[in-house]
């Protein structure tokens, strides 16, 4: 069996782009299609197209807009590694941007200027992401000024807007009413969080209430398993308790994301040892992916913590000192380095919205090509 596919990178990931034409209609033989593509269970996904890794076992599906309002459709997977398993419980901000500079290359819209606006239909939370896509000569710009911690060299500037994605998973800012909670948490005690909805849904805590320093790399938290196992106990004890669930309520292997917040400090990035001092940043926080941490910072979890600094009493918050204007760039310390967003807020009847939230991401297209599924896969009716 062929599949004609894209290699993509977006911000600080790589994924595989598929049009959904080229994929099985059954969802079985389309997920057991995928996990083949990407040679998945496998450590080191050696048979396939995954870059053993939770960054760059990454899925993009794509076709024609089943909305109006929309210039193309995005299906988010996330591809399991050693576990089987193909989960649309969220999406990944920094696929978008190349599935946006996809758009543009495809003739999803029209170009007749140096820039292109998409509107990307992100259809596993039925939201919409407005993209401004710069172009030259025709097609998505790749080359630019715009550097992103984490990536080599610099890029064009991809402009992300995400004021549509507030209450994106369960229609709330706080799925649980609070701004904070306290909660139980096996081998650590009571402590407190704040949990989010807005881009990817958050569950957010104080690094300290886990023992964790920001001097800490990401390989040797990733070594702690039983800190690992503590946070993924108490994310999906609280997505099933508010219901951030997948659709047969069944908890996500991913969403919602739990992050672990402080003021901000000097440390070593990771690879690079560069220094990040604590006045290049509003705060730290240390992202905890698919039972490892996330060695940048996603997209749609930018979105949520930026969002976040700007709710009074969160403790993301609290964590940059209490910011109160309604209109401000906040700029989050990651294992790589920062990452920031430009938030303006606005009232939506009784509850906070967005008029913007702004990010910026470079992309790149790698290859085109087909990739040969191995034997084994039912064949089934494509479409």
């Amino acid at each position: 069996m062929k599949v004609k596919c894209t290699i993509v990178r977006g911000g600080t990931s790589k994924g595989v782009l598929i049009h959904r034409d080229e994929l099985p209609s059954d969802p079985k033989t389309r997920d057991e299609t995928i996990l083949a593509i990407f040679g998945s269970p496998d450590r080191r996904q050696i048979d396939g197209l995954g870059g053993s890794d939770v960054l760059t076992s990454k899925l993009a599906i794509v076709g024609a807009p089943t909305r109006d309002d929309a210039d193309i459709d995005y299906t988010f997977g996330q591809v399991g590694i050693e576990t089987p398993y193909v989960d649309y419980g969220g999406y990944c901000g920094n696929i978008l941007s190349a599935v946006a500079s996809y758009a543009v290359d495809e003739k999803f819209v029209s170009v007749d200027r140096t820039s292109a606006k998409v509107r990307v239909h992100v259809t596993n939370t039925g939201r919409i992401v407005v993209a401004e896509v710069p172009v030259a000569n025709g097609r998505a710009a790749e080359e630019g000024a715009a550097r992103i911690f984490g990536v080599p060299g610099s890029g064009a500037p991809i402009v992300l807007n995400f004021a549509d994605t507030v209450g994106s998973i369960t229609g709330k800012v706080f799925p649980t009413g609070r701004a904070r909670d306290r909660v139980s948490v096996p081998s650590v005690g009571e402590i407190e969080v704040s949990i989010v909805d807005c881009g990817n849904p958050m569950i957010f805590a104080r690094l300290e209430s886990f023992r964790v320093s920001v001097d800490e790399s990401a390989d040797a938290l990733d070594a702690r398993r039983d800190l690992i196992s503590a946070l993924e106990e108490m994310r999906a004890r609280l997505a099933r308790e508010f219901d951030i669930t997948m659709p047969d309520g069944s908890v996500s292997e991913h969403i919602p994301i739990v992050a672990l917040v402080a003021p901000p400090r000097d440390y070593r990035s990771y690879g690079s040892n560069e220094l990040i001092t604590k006045e290049s940043c509003d705060l730290v926080s240390r992202e905890f992916f698919c039972g490892r941490v996330h060695k940048a910072y996603g997209v749609g979890e930018t979105v949520c913590t930026s969002f976040a600094a700007l709710l009074p009493e969160t403790i993301v918050n609290s964590a940059a000192g209490s910011p109160c204007q309604q209109n401000r760039r906040i700029r989050i310390g990651h294992p790589s380095g920062v990452i920031d967003s430009e938030v303006s807020l606005k009232q939506v009847g009784g509850s906070v919205g967005a008029d913007a939230i702004l990010v910026v991401r470079t992309a790149r297209r790698i290859m085109d090509g087909v990739v040969h599924v191995r034997e084994g896969i039912e064949s089934a009716s494509r479409g």
